[in-house]
């Protein structure tokens, strides 16, 4: 059809158009007078394969027939795929009452928790907190590197130290929010992470002088910040029920090289703690007699380093699987 010339006067609609049909180009028109009154602005949508027209009743309620004329036109047809009769609307109407019932008797059941926002609020804080450290992590060490070159990897633990510190004391938090109930994330993945990242920090590199100027502090902290500057905006919006697509995405991607790399560099830092523990004794426990044995800290470390092996894949298949919830295919709802 082309140029459809709709229009609605004194309760009777007229139709004109050029259309192709069967006999090549012709004008198609008619007249409808309606049964009762009805707005005089049509809506008209035209497709490839049919054309449209909406027209609305003045006053919401049933009609006898569409036409004034008892007799219907022979050009009329009734489209039963969307036809609707009044039973039909009263049991529609009687459904989504009845289903509009159940979900207020559902929520009536669920008690109310008058603490829901003070916990909200304080996830958001403590998240936001954590993501402003570590941002201060990540964004002191950049410039360092840019102005400073491989020279800000000798002094990384003495400019960063107190920061990361307290990021990392203020994540034993996450332990305790699992817990408690208050996040859903599993407690064994947090556990691992947490305490795993706190023994090389507070034990490795804290009580040893000599480890504090290693290039290996470096990455270490490099590649926690990194992780952490995607992970807590994640949920910190996910409190208020915010999800932006590309922080989804980069929230369970990333990981994915800085995980492994993370973890090579804690366990280079344990390697190269070894020969400095052997050497001081620090931490060896001797045990009194008759057993007169001692428990040598540097073979606890080489026990570690298969517990840290062991973690890392703990995490990665647990990353792996909320992966794949949050970036895979979306199954399709059966009708």
């Amino acid at each position: 059809l082309q140029n459809p010339d709709i229009t609605i006067t004194d309760n009777v609609l007229h139709f004109r158009a050029q259309g192709h049909g069967a006999k090549g180009d012709n004008i198609y028109e008619f007249e409808i007078e309606f049964l009762e009154p009805v707005e005089p602005k049509p809506v008209c949508r035209v497709t490839q394969r049919q054309l449209n027209i909406t027209v609305q009743k003045k006053e919401s309620n049933w009609w006898e027939r569409l036409t004034k004329q008892e007799k219907r036109p022979l050009f009329l047809a009734p489209d039963f795929d969307r036809w609707l009769d009044e039973s039909d609307a009263e049991m529609e109407l009687k459904e989504k009452e009845e289903e509009k019932i159940n979900k207020m008797k559902i929520e009536s059941r669920v008690p109310k928790d008058p603490f829901k926002h003070l916990k909200k609020g304080y996830l958001i804080m403590y998240n936001l907190v954590q993501f402003l450290g570590f941002s201060w992590i990540f964004v002191n060490m950049t410039v360092r590197l840019f102005i400073l070159g491989k020279d800000s990897f000798y002094d990384t633990f003495h400019t960063i130290s107190d920061m990361m510190y307290f990021c990392q004391t203020l994540a034993l938090m996450e332990i305790m929010n699992s817990l408690i109930g208050l996040v859903r994330s599993p407690l064994i993945p947090s556990v691992v992470q947490i305490f795993g990242r706190n023994f090389v920090l507070f034990v490795i590199l804290g009580s040893l002088e000599e480890m504090q100027s290693k290039p290996v502090v470096f990455f270490i902290f490099y590649f926690w910040s990194i992780t952490e500057l995607f992970r807590y905006p994640y949920y910190m919006l996910s409190c208020i029920g915010i999800e932006w697509k590309p922080l989804t995405w980069l929230r369970y991607t990333v990981w994915i090289p800085l995980y492994p790399l993370g973890g090579l560099s804690e366990a280079v830092c344990i390697v190269q703690s070894i020969p400095i523990f052997s050497e001081t004794g620090k931490f060896s426990l001797g045990l009194p007699n008759p057993l007169n044995v001692t428990i040598q800290f540097p073979f606890v470390l080489q026990i570690y380093l298969i517990a840290l092996f062991l973690g890392i894949f703990v995490n990665f298949r647990h990353l792996y699987k909320q992966r794949k919830q949050h970036l895979g295919p979306k199954k399709r709802k059966m009708k």
